[in-house]
């Protein structure tokens, strides 16, 4: 099953990270991304309207592939696949809730950034791992550092990426592709900005397949 996610991702190469603080702001953001070629969202459970607009976002536009970030405990692995979560990220790597994910069925992509937290992925199974803080964690040459032992790993590296550095990140043999918020920012959703949202989506589509 995650292999099939993990194919979905390698396909759209950006995923936005979404931050929703009203939920009727959920389905015209994923109208948004469907209309203007990325239909996909990582939505962060950094705040309560997250499983909410999960689940409004997957009954509105069934055929995205929606995930839940920001996820740290077993309540929120149920609550984001009761919503309609096709995989979970969390910032950090957090063997219980890695097994409880195991346990659900649910594929689970866990932040790492040093040697010992992907080894400890590995232990576990996992060899699709989220590289965060990507920027602050040392960027391209610390993603291209562990990559070089570890050579079933691939990475999504997320933090501090954008415009200006995505194409860089994605030129790396085995990163699968990049977490963002620069075409979904907070201030334009909460702005109801959907225009500009769009336009900065278009952009970031142009940009990742040129």
């Amino acid at each position: 099953m995650s292999q099939q996610i993990i194919e979905k991702l390698k396909a759209f190469k950006v995923i936005p990270v979404i931050q929703i603080n009203d939920v009727s702001q959920a389905v015209p953001l994923a109208k948004t991304l469907v209309e203007n070629g990325l239909p996909v969202a990582e939505v962060t459970f950094r705040t309560e309207a997250a499983a909410e607009a999960i689940r409004l976002m997957r009954e509105a536009y069934p055929q995205m592939c929606i995930g839940a970030g920001t996820v740290l405990n077993a309540e929120q692995v149920d609550r984001a696949k009761e919503a309609g979560s096709e995989f979970v990220v969390a910032p950090g790597l957090n063997p219980n809730t890695v097994r409880y994910c195991q346990l659900q069925g649910i594929t689970m992509v866990p932040g790492v950034n040093n040697p010992s937290q992907v080894e400890q992925a590995l232990e576990m199974g996992l060899t699709f791992l989220k590289f965060f803080p990507a920027e602050a964690s040392g960027g391209i040459n610390m993603v291209k550092s562990l990559l070089a032992p570890y050579v079933d790993v691939s990475f999504m590296p997320t933090g501090g990426i954008g415009k200006a550095n995505v194409r860089d990140y994605l030129a790396i043999d085995r990163v699968i592709c990049c977490g963002g918020t620069w075409m979904v920012a907070p201030t334009l959703i909460e702005n109801g900005d959907w225009e500009e949202i769009g336009r900065l989506v278009r952009e970031a589509v142009e940009l990742v397949n040129d």
